[in-house]
């Protein structure tokens, strides 16, 4: 099986549901829901920190992090600027990739300094099930605070999309 079209789905489902749900968290308060926008904006750095890390890992290139978030927040409306550039990176490079290049194995370092070994595929896996799982815990945040969270499923998007 050609994992390559489904990894590019995925991919445009994660952009997707980016665009969905940066908008709605930057609608929190700065002044009356600051905990939860600065609780939204840290766990969406996090992905976001965790994509680039898996970006330089796959190029085979230094990602210059030391953990898996930054000291400093980011403004949110920058920080969704990055991920979308990032998303698109992900769709070129994966668009770029051949089903071997995929499959081949990649060593890299993981941020706690211990060795790591994956293929491109199941990098790219764990970037796009990681993100899932973390913008779901942002959605709870959004709910928490009186705004419904927008649909994050790939059904969802599937249908939508046709």
């Amino acid at each position: 099986m050609d994992a390559k079209p489904l990894l590019l789905q995925l991919i445009d489902f994660k952009a997707w549901a980016n665009r969905d749900l940066f908008p709605l968290a930057m609608t929190l308060s700065a002044e009356t829901q600051s905990q939860e926008r600065h609780n939204a904006t840290r766990l969406l750095n996090h992905i976001y920190v965790v994509d680039r890390i898996f970006q330089g890992n796959l190029q085979g290139q230094p990602h210059g992090y030391t953990g898996l978030n930054t000291p400093e927040t980011p403004a949110l409306d920058a920080l969704f600027a990055e991920q979308q550039a990032l998303d698109q990176w992900l769709a070129t490079y994966v668009q770029g990739l051949s089903s071997a290049e995929l499959g081949e194995a990649v060593d890299f370092r993981f941020v706690d300094g211990k060795p790591g070994r994956m293929t491109r595929a199941e990098m790219l896996l764990h970037v796009l099930t990681h993100g899932s799982y973390h913008r779901g815990a942002v959605g709870r945040i959004l709910f928490q605070a009186g705004v419904q969270p927008p649909p994050d499923a790939l059904t969802v998007f599937i249908h939508t999309s046709a």
